[in-house]
C-alpha cells in the first residue's frame, strides 16, 4: 500500500496503541496535497517514538483550519497541514479564539492539469484558455469551443473541492478571484478520487497536486501550461517547479502549528524528527514534492524554535515560490 492509498482520506492512525497518557498523541488534519508528507514524516517518527500515537486526516486545507480553529480547546488540532496560506478570515477567527499558530514552509508543489491518457490532440493549455473554462457561468462543455481544431468531445471536468487549498489556489491564480469558479464540474477533497475520474473519462480536464499526476503518470497525460498566448508551454516536474519556470501554477505547502500545542515534547520531538529528515521525506519517491533550500529549512526552524507567530502572507495568497526565502529571511 503507498501512502496515497485513498485511505488517507479517512483518519490515519499510525504507530502503536496510545499509552495512557493523553498528551502522547499528534493530530493533524488539513489538505490532502500536503497528507502524504506528514504521513511519511509519521510512519518514520513511530520507529523513533513508538509511544507517540500520530493521526493524519484529510478535511482540505478549509475544512483542516476550522479544526484548528475549533472553539473547544480540547478539539482542536495540533498541526494544520495547507497547501495555501492562512486568510484574513481565519487569521481573525484565530485571534478571537486566542489562538496563536507558528506558519512553517516546509516544500514546494506544482498543480498538475491533467487529461485523460489517449488525449492524442491537447499537449498544452494557457492560462486563458483554462479561464475560460473553469470560470463562473462558463458555457464551455465541448473541447471543440475551447480551440479551432480541437474535437467535438464533451468535456468533463474534475477538481478540488471548495474546501481544499487547492482549490483556492487553482482560482485564484486562473481566475483572478479567490473561490470564482464553475459549480458543475466533479470536486473531491480526495485528490485520489480525481484521478480515478480523470482516467476513467477520455474527454476529462482535471487539476490536483503534482504528485498525485507523478504517481499515477501511467495512468493520465500531463499537460504543458502557457502563462501568456504568446509564450512557450511548460510541463510541470520537480526541476520546473523548483527553478520558478512552470508559472503561474507553482505553490508553497506549509505545517500550520498551534504554538501551545509545539511546547509539548511529543509535538516537538516530531517536529524536530521532520525537519532532520525533511528533504529525504519530501523528495521520496511515494511522496514526490519539491524540498525547500537548506537556508529555507534552517529559517523555518528558528522560527519554530523562537515560536515566532503569525502569517507572513497577511492573509493574502502566496507569492512566487522563488521569493520564499526572502520572505522568512526578514
Amino acid at each position: 500500500m503507498t501512502i496515497r492509498h485513498a485511505t488517507i482520506v479517512s483518519l490515519l492512525l499510525l504507530g502503536v496503541a496510545a499509552c495512557s497518557e493523553q498528551g502522547k498523541t499528534v493530530k493533524i488534519d488539513g489538505s490532502s496535497t500536503v497528507a502524504p508528507i506528514a504521513t511519511a514524516a509519521a510512519e518514520t517518527f513511530r520507529s523513533v517514538e513508538p509511544d507517540v500515537r500520530v493521526t493524519v486526516a484529510t478535511s482540505g486545507t478549509g475544512g483542516g483550519f476550522k479544526k484548528f480553529l475549533d472553539p473547544q480547546p480540547d478539539l482542536r488540532t495540533d498541526i494544520n497541514d495547507a497547501s495555501r496560506p492562512i486568510k484574513k478570515a481565519e487569521m481573525e477567527t484565530a485571534a478571537k479564539l486566542g489562538v496563536e499558530f507558528i506558519e512553517l514552509p516546509i516544500a514546494l508543489d506544482g498543480l498538475a492539469i491533467v487529461v485523460h491518457r489517449n488525449n492524442t490532440f491537447c499537449d498544452h493549455l494557457t492560462v486563458a484558455e483554462l479561464k475560460r473554462i473553469w470560470e463562473p457561468e462558463s458555457k464551455i462543455n465541448n473541447w471543440k469551443d475551447v480551440r479551432t481544431g480541437f474535437p467535438d468531445l464533451a468535456i468533463k471536468l474534475y477538481g478540488a473541492g471548495t474546501d481544499s487549498g487547492t482549490f483556492d489556489y487553482f482560482t485564484e491564480t486562473i481566475m483572478g478571484k479567490e473561490k470564482a469558479c464553475r459549480s458543475d464540474y466533479t470536486s473531491s477533497e480526495n485528490d485520489n478520487t480525481l484521478v480515478q475520474g480523470v482516467a476513467g473519462d477520455p474527454g476529462s480536464l482535471g487539476f490536483f497536486g503534482l504528485s498525485y499526476y507523478e504517481a499515477n503518470h501511467d495512468k493520465l497525460k500531463v499537460l504543458g501550461v502557457a502563462e501568456r498566448d504568446d509564450q512557450p508551454p511548460v510541463k510541470p516536474s520537480v526541476a520546473t517547479v523548483r527553478d520558478g519556470t512552470y508559472r503561474p501554477l507553482s505553490r508553497p505547502l506549509f505545517f500550520y502549528v498551534n504554538k501551545s500545542s509545539s511546547q509539548r515534547p511529543e509535538v516537538q520531538a516530531f517536529l524536530k524528527h521532520f525537519f532532520a529528515r525533511a528533504k529525504s521525506i519530501v523528495e521520496h519517491p511515494k511522496v514526490g514534492y519539491v524540498a525547500l533550500s537548506d537556508e529555507l529549512y534552517s529559517l523555518a526552524q528558528t522560527r519554530l524554535a523562537r515560536g515566532v507567530t503569525g502569517s507572513k502572507f497577511g492573509g493574502a495568497g502566496a507569492d512566487r515560490p522563488t521569493q520564499l526565502a526572502e520572505l522568512y529571511r526578514d
